[in-house]
């Protein structure tokens, strides 16, 4: 009977370093820098505030995230992949990027629910050009956007004619991502990695 991975100091340290990254820390270090900062110059009262609206700045986000990598998490293990990647694949041609333009715009939410599905995409197997398509017209296209802040703040000519101006950006993004001399390689799990070398010292002793 194996023991549980939470009483494996490898499986702690392979949290920390592959599940958060050197990104997240360096984020840390950063803000932590800012709070003595923060401190120091606008004293107690300033940082208590600061420090208050923070946390209940990560209260409202958390769950948000766990619903969507939760999400994400069962669409991978739902969606027929093959399937998947005739429609948005190296060989979707125009059908993929426009494909990818509207799953992008009628997704919900903010970078938490957008960010899992594109990776979700990338994992199945969709190319770089669909990638960028899909994120695009997250970013500019997105029908919750448009009708939650620009149609009731800015007006609907306004939301109307910001909407036919970008349109066409997304494909032309990921017509421009096709084009680059370079490839996507996703990062890799630890497990997949431990295989990858595994595989390249038998082959090459």
């Amino acid at each position: 009977m194996s023991s549980s991975p939470l009483r494996d100091p490898k499986w702690w340290r392979g949290l920390l370093k592959d599940g958060f990254g050197g990104d997240f820390w360096a984020y840390l270090a950063i803000a932590a820098v800012a709070g003595i900062v923060v401190y120091a110059v606008k004293g107690e009262v300033d940082f208590e505030v600061a420090l208050r609206e923070d946390f209940g700045n990560l209260l409202s986000l958390v769950p948000r995230i766990l619903a969507a990598i939760s999400v994400a998490g069962l669409l991978w293990a739902m969606l027929p992949r093959e399937k998947l990647v005739s429609v948005i694949g190296r060989e979707s041609s125009w059908r993929g990027l426009l494909m990818a333009t509207f799953a992008g715009s009628i997704t919900p939410g903010g970078p938490s629910s957008a960010f899992p599905l594109l990776a979700l995409l990338a994992g199945a197997g969709a190319d770089r050009g669909a990638l960028v398509a899909y994120i695009t017209a997250w970013s500019t296209l997105g029908l919750q956007r448009i009708l939650v802040w620009e149609v009731p703040f800015l007006g609907p000519e306004f939301a109307i004619t910001r909407y036919l101006v970008t349109l066409p950006l997304p494909i032309i993004a990921g017509l421009i991502a096709r084009r680059l001399p370079f490839e996507l390689h996703l990062r890799a799990l630890p497990d997949e990695r431990a295989s990858g070398q595994k595989r390249e010292r038998e082959t090459h002793p």
